[in-house]
Parts: structure tokens; C-alpha cells; sequence
């Protein structure tokens, strides 16, 4: 059964990843292992090493943490920033909020929709931008507005969209 166990970590899944970045994953959960209730701390340092969390690295984290993948992969899909497919180098944030959407942020994400060729929760395929809708950034007054990264963007209009994502390589 232990034999069986460790030939499902060898996935094709893990194909993906480097020899260092799997090496990196092996250390953050040996650091990890003796200490109760490190399963959030391993995926966060996980994900910042390797950019998200498959399958294959859940089944990892299950087999060195010692708990069932059930709950491993109940811990990812909970909570929201934690992401089973690959980000783009710059995350877009469009705000559909109420403030926002009366100004026109539907359009905004029509607009990033119809640019990228990807819906909310994607990446496009060069792995540029991930997009993604919020319900507040907390800017209502500035209302519609998006952010890519940590840069805000106040009252933005359609036809300025790809102005903005120029400037993100």
C-alpha cells in the first residue's frame, strides 16, 4: 500500500513543475510536518513557491502532513486565495460592486473579457493576467474601479482598458 501510495505522487501532473520547485515543496513540508495545524501555512508557502496548488501537490502535502487529502483539498477550495490553476504574472481585480456597477464596471468587464479572451477566475494563455471580480475595493467614490496588482485604476472607462494592460508586461 505505501509502495502504491508514493507512485501516485509521481504523477504526469508533476511534469510541470521543476526538479528545485518540487525539491522546494519537499522542504516546506518537512519544516512543517512536526507541527499541528501547519496545513494553511505549508499551501501558503507552497503556493508562493510554486504559484498554485494541483492536484498533485495536494497529494504531496497530504502524504508528508499526514492527513487525508479530503481535507487538504477542502482547505484549498475554501478559502479564496488559494488557487488550483497557474496565475497570471498580473492579477486584474474589477470591481462589480454597487458604486462601481452603476458607473459602469459591467462594461469595463465586458471590455476585459472581449481583450484578454478569458472570463473571471481565468488566466490567459500566455499566463500574463489572471482575471478576477471583486464586490468592493473600498474606493467607491472613485467608482468604477479596477486594479492590476496593487495599482488602482478610478473611473475607468472601456476605451481605456487596453491603455492600462500596455503597461504590464
Amino acid at each position: 500500500m505505501l509502495q502504491k501510495r508514493s507512485l501516485d505522487l509521481e504523477m504526469p501532473e508533476d511534469q510541470e513543475f521543476t526538479s528545485e520547485e518540487l525539491a522546494s515543496v519537499d522542504t516546506i513540508i518537512e519544516q512543517h510536518k512536526s507541527r499541528p495545524g501547519s496545513l494553511i501555512p505549508v499551501l501558503e508557502e507552497i503556493q508562493e513557491a510554486i504559484g498554485h496548488l494541483p492536484k498533485s501537490i495536494q497529494r504531496k502535502v497530504s502524504y508528508g502532513l499526514r492527513i487525508p487529502l479530503s481535507e487538504v483539498y477542502g482547505v484549498v477550495t475554501f478559502y479564496s486565495f488559494f488557487t488550483m490553476v497557474p496565475r497570471g504574472r498580473h492579477t486584474i481585480r474589477c470591481c462589480l460592486g454597487t458604486a462601481c456597477y452603476v458607473r459602469g464596471s459591467k462594461r469595463n468587464m465586458e471590455k476585459l473579457v472581449e481583450t484578454l479572451k478569458v472570463n473571471p477566475g481565468e488566466t490567459t494563455e500566455d499566463r500574463r493576467f489572471s482575471l478576477e471580480t471583486v464586490r468592493c475595493l473600498g474606493a467607491c467614490g472613485l467608482a468604477p474601479v479596477m486594479m492590476v496588482d496593487d495599482d488602482t485604476f478610478r473611473q475607468v472607462k472601456p476605451f481605456k482598458i487596453s491603455e492600462i494592460l500596455e503597461a504590464y508586461d
